[in-house]
């Protein structure tokens, strides 16, 4: 079960990761539709997750939080239904690597691909850049998207990042060598667009 609402949008709403929400965020990161086109994640055992929640979601430095939609939205398909109005977890986003000297920050989102295609995953990552800025106060966000992932790049491109460049053939997916883009957002032009 999600814990307690951390941020609340109209399509979905951000939870604090709890124990119990393990056993998903390790089943969704060991899909290679999930896994393989993310930047920095391997295969990962269940031991090594428990210790991701407790080295890095339970530390102050960042911010890792469930994307849920709730039980009734028209967006949720049956098989999420839960008859009661609860969350229904369908991914995660991170605000990391926060650099106080520089207010920067890394963005990333995994989202599980029952729910792909549905615009949860930029409806999750725009309520958590306003509260990068809003409430962190931070002055820029990067993000990083493996060549062959067009829906992340869709995201990042939908909420204003721009590309910056790219680090050429630096991931290795699938048998072959592939690039990263990076994109970067600053505070100023967050504000222009969403004025």
């Amino acid at each position: 079960m999600p814990g307690a609402v951390f941020l609340r949008g109209d399509r979905v709403s951000l939870h604090t990761i709890e124990e119990e929400d393990l056993g998903l965020l390790n089943e969704n990161v060991n899909d290679p539709r999930v896994r393989r086109p993310l930047t920095n994640a391997s295969a990962t055992t269940m031991a090594e997750t428990e210790a991701f929640y407790e080295n890095v979601v339970c530390d102050d430095d960042g911010v890792n939080l469930l994307i849920c939609v709730h039980d009734g939205d028209d967006a949720v398909d049956g098989d999420a239904k839960r008859g009661d109005g609860d969350p229904v977890p369908v991914g995660d986003v991170a605000l990391f690597d926060v650099d106080e000297r520089t207010r920067s920050a890394e963005i990333a989102i995994a989202v599980h691909p029952e729910y792909w295609s549905n615009g949860y995953g930029t409806a999750a990552s725009r309520l958590l850049v306003a509260y990068a800025f809003d409430e962190r106060n931070l002055h820029r966000l990067q993000a990083r998207v493996m060549a062959t992932n067009d829906a992340s790049r869709r995201i990042w491109e939908t909420l204003g990042f721009t590309h910056e460049g790219r680090v050429r053939e630096d991931q290795f997916d699938g048998g072959e060598y592939r690039d990263t883009h990076y994109f970067g957002l600053l505070e100023r032009e967050w504000r222009a667009r969403e004025g």
